[in-house]
């Protein structure tokens, strides 16, 4: 999908325009052409490499200023409007706001191959799981193409298409080698309901107890007080 980024989901939706017309009841006439103007600068066609719009502009359309609480609830109220099939995120880092479009996971193949999905899955993990603040282009190698011919113009090709898409971005190491780090973008690309199935997929793969509760338990999808099987 090259409109609006997308988030990974393995549920399928129906008559997504159908959640257009819920935002006339959420938001105001002013805050609803702020929201079209967010869907349209989130194109990747549109806005390559710079996606969304700055908070400052988004408050400039809504007419406030500083207004935390004002800012908050308008990103409250357009999530819950949409959030079955669009997803507004603010990249505190860039200080943008993003709309990312949820789309079924196969359909997802004409954006990302598989490659560059476990390219994102595994940096995913070690950045956003176990808090890593870069992942290094040797490390995908080793884990990811070290058996592959021609790996490393592979794994170069599928990290282009990640950039292109705004999920991940260079990082400045101070020395020769080569980092990468996920954008906001990059790690609200996949819904709780991917993720729990790659984690319950995984555990045949070598992935132990503590670490699917660690993953579950940072996403809120492992509550306190409660047991799930795993």
């Amino acid at each position: 999908m090259r409109g609006v980024m997308m988030s990974l989901n393995h549920e399928i939706d129906v008559n997504p325009l159908n959640v257009m017309q819920a935002i006339k009841g959420m938001l105001t006439e002013v805050e609803e052409i702020v929201f079209m103007n967010l869907l349209f600068s989130s194109s990747a066609t549109i806005r390559a490499g710079n996606f969304g719009l700055s908070r400052r502009e988004v408050e400039k359309q809504l007419k406030i200023s500083d207004d935390h609480e004002k800012f908050d609830s308008f990103l409250k109220r357009v999530n819950q409007a949409v959030s079955r099939y669009f997803k507004v995120i603010y990249d505190e880092k860039k200080d943008q706001i993003v709309v990312m479009m949820r789309v079924p996971a196969k359909a997802a193949r004409s954006t990302l191959s598989k490659e560059s999905l476990a390219i994102l899955l595994f940096i995913f993990y070690q950045q956003e799981v176990l808090q890593h603040e870069f992942t290094l282009f040797d490390q995908l190698l080793n884990a990811l193409g070290h058996e592959t011919t021609k790996a490393n113009q592979r794994l170069n090709l599928n990290i282009d298409q990640l950039k292109k898409i705004g999920a991940l971005e260079e990082y400045d190491t101070n020395s020769n080698e080569k980092a990468y780090a996920i954008t906001a973008i990059g790690a609200n690309m996949f819904s709780d309901s991917f993720l729990r199935r790659t984690v319950e997929f995984s555990q045949s793969n070598q992935l132990n107890k503590e670490e699917v509760l660690k993953f579950f338990k940072r996403y809120n999808l492992y509550q306190e007080g409660t047991e799930e099987e795993l």
